[in-house]
C-alpha cells in the first residue's frame, strides 16, 4: 500500500492546447514522482481542459511547498488554474443544520468510521443543541446562532467569523433551511455545498416533495450543488433518484427523500474533499473515483 504521506493530488483547468499532459507528466518525472491515477476532460464547447493527477514522490525530499514553487513556471506557461494538495492532510469542514438533521447524522457517522476523511471544525445551527440531543456530538463544537428576519445580517456575520476562526475550508448546508445572502454566498464561492431536496432544476422552493406529489411524478431525486447568489442555481455536483408509484403518499416521498439526500450529499462532499470537482462555468467536471 502506498504511503499516503508522500501522495499528492494536482487538480487544474486551463485553455486547451497541445502539450499540457506531456508537460505535467514530464515535470513529475523530473521531480522523482510516479503517477498513480490520471483523469482528464477536454470541453470542446468552452475550449477548456480539465485534469486530475494523483502521484507519489519516489525519490528526493520535496515538500508540498517546494513542489508548488517548482511547478509555477509550467503553470504560467499553460495558464493553469490549479491546486496541489497532500492527500494525507484533512480539510476542515463546518456543518450547518436547521431542524432536520438526517444529513448531519449521516455525515457524522461517515466521519467517525473514516469513510469521509475530514476534520469537523464546527457545527452551526439556527436551532438549539437540544434539538439534536439524540445525536452523538461528543468532541464537536456546537454553535447555536438563532436568526430572524431582522437579525439575518448579524447572524451571517457570526457565521463568517466562525468559518474563519475555525480555519474551515468548506461549508456544508446539511439541510440548513436559511437562504444565504449574496454577500456570504460570494465569500464562500466554490467552498459551500448545499443539498436540495428535489431534482433540480425542477420543483424549486418550498415543499418540493409535495409539489412532486401533486404533479404525480414517477421519479424523484435530490441535488447537491455549490451555493451561489442565484437561489438553487449553483453548479451541480451530484444527483440521484428514486422510483415513485401512485401508491406513494407525500409522506412516503419525504421518507424516501431523506435517504436520497443523505447519499447524494455524502458523495458530493467526499468528491470535493478528494479534489475531484472542478467548476466549469455553470456546470462542474467531476472525476469520479
Amino acid at each position: 500500500m502506498t504511503d499516503q504521506t508522500h501522495v499528492y493530488t494536482l487538480l487544474f483547468s486551463c485553455p486547451d492546447r497541445p502539450g499540457i499532459v506531456a508537460g505535467v507528466a514530464n515535470f513529475l518525472f523530473e521531480q522523482g514522482c510516479n503517477i498513480l491515477e490520471a483523469q482528464q476532460f477536454d470541453d470542446t464547447e468552452s475550449g477548456r481542459f480539465f485534469m486530475r493527477v494523483s502521484f507519489e514522490r519516489i525519490t528526493g525530499e520535496e515538500t508540498l511547498e517546494s513542489l508548488s514553487e517548482k511547478f509555477l513556471p509550467l503553470a504560467d506557461k499553460f495558464s493553469l488554474s490549479w491546486r496541489l494538495r497532500a492527500r494525507a492532510r484533512k480539510r476542515k469542514v463546518m456543518l450547518l443544520v436547521s431542524k432536520f438533521d438526517h444529513c448531519l447524522a449521516d455525515l457524522i457517522y461517515r466521519w467517525r468510521i473514516g469513510e469521509i476523511p475530514m476534520d469537523i471544525a464546527a457545527i452551526a445551527s439556527n436551532y438549539p443543541r437540544e434539538t439534536h440531543s439524540h445525536l452523538d456530538l461528543d468532541g464537536i463544537a456546537f454553535h447555536y446562532l438563532p436568526i430572524t428576519k431582522e437579525t439575518k445580517m448579524e447572524q451571517e456575520a457570526q457565521l463568517w467569523e466562525l468559518f474563519q476562526k475555525t480555519g474551515s475550508e468548506v461549508a456544508v448546508l446539511a439541510r440548513y433551511m436559511q437562504v444565504l445572502s449574496d454577500g456570504l454566498s460570494a465569500k464562500l464561492s466554490g467552498r459551500c455545498i448545499n443539498i436540495h431536496h428535489s431534482f433540480l432544476p425542477g420543483f424549486k422552493g418550498a415543499r418540493p416533495y409535495h409539489q412532486a406529489h401533486t404533479r404525480g411524478v414517477k421519479l424523484m431525486g435530490a441535488t447537491a450543488h455549490y451555493v451561489t447568489s442565484d437561489l438553487d442555481e449553483g453548479p451541480i455536483i451530484e444527483q440521484d433518484v428514486e422510483r415513485i408509484t401512485h401508491q406513494d403518499s407525500a409522506e412516503d416521498l419525504v421518507r424516501k427523500g431523506r435517504d436520497i439526500e443523505r447519499r447524494v450529499l455524502a458523495r458530493a462532499l467526499a468528491w470535493h474533499l478528494d479534489d475531484r470537482v472542478l467548476i466549469n462555468g455553470r456546470k462542474t467536471v467531476v472525476f469520479r473515483d
